[in-house]
């Protein structure tokens, strides 16, 4: 029954909105575990002992209501339901529960069941779940905090490599030179524009990413990704600044929107660039 493709998309579509549930912890506790984890290696390099920390971790302790402190119960934690019986809010204190972290899981239920549609029952399929959930993970936590953890980036780009050993998206020799082509185009880009203004203007993290999706796509979806985060990323920044009262030294993420092309680029990047070809 599951070699059915009318039973696989809603499979896998049910297993994204635990998954989306999952993704919603990693967001809000890698960035403190990174945190935590240079508090200890700053004082280990000042001679200190590490401050003393409670167990945290990607399970320990329980999620917890930010305002009250209460533990949330497993019948308040499943997907999307908990949160429309609750009407959005704590059982316990009432305050109001953030609509990010629904949407994060509705829009990974809807990526990982279009990816199944896509690439059916293949291995193609079990690769871009992979790719799809590290990319959201990787864009809300650097809307949050500025961050592209190596936790995700540096494995997400091997995995990339290691499904293209079997050519699933793309010949290994492409995946190779799309690694090697992503992180050295914007590393480039960040160096240019050091010197000629005195000023970083993105981060490490941004090559690292880019650096993945090259592996998982190959070089030849590089200027695709580039194009449409470069556009979309210029196009909201512009705005924030002029309705939103957005500083226009204040740091954007870029990271979003290099995940949101990488993502468009694993759809439909092939369908994009024959045509784009076709043109010429």
């Amino acid at each position: 029954m599951l070699q059915e493709s009318a039973l696989l998309v809603p499979l896998v579509g049910l297993l994204g909105l635990f998954v989306g549930s999952f993704l919603n912890v990693v967001i809000h506790r890698l960035p403190v575990m990174m945190e935590r984890e240079w508090a200890a290696q700053a004082a280990e390099l000042r001679g200190e002992d590490a401050p003393e920390q409670t167990r945290f971790n990607l399970a320990t302790p329980r999620s917890r209501c930010p305002h009250c402190g209460n533990a949330v119960h497993a019948r308040d934690n499943i997907p999307i339901i908990s949160y429309l019986a609750l009407r959005g809010r704590c059982r316990h204190c009432q305050a109001t529960i953030g609509k990010r972290y629904p949407l994060v899981e509705i829009a990974t239920a809807a990526l990982s069941a279009a990816a199944a549609w896509r690439f059916g029952y293949t291995l193609a399929t079990v690769g871009a779940l992979i790719f799809i959930w590290a990319s959201l993970a990787l864009a809300c936590i650097d809307l949050d905090t500025q961050l592209l953890p190596d936790a995700i980036t540096q494995p997400l780009l091997w995995i990339g490599l290691i499904f293209n050993l079997g050519h699933t998206y793309t010949p290994l020799p492409s995946a190779v030179i799309g690694a090697i082509a992503g992180y050295m185009s914007l590393w480039l880009v960040f160096q240019l524009f050091r010197l000629a203004t005195g000023k970083e203007g993105m981060g490490y993290g941004d090559f690292k990413l880019l650096a993945a999706i090259g592996a998982w796509l190959g070089w030849q979806m590089l200027p695709l990704t580039i194009l449409l985060s470069s556009v979309v990323g210029a196009v909201i920044g512009i705005g924030l600044i002029l309705f939103s009262r957005h500083g226009r030294n204040t740091p954007i993420p870029f990271g979003p929107y290099l995940a949101a092309a990488g993502l468009l680029a694993l759809f439909f990047g092939d369908a994009i660039n024959a045509r784009y070809l076709n043109l010429f």
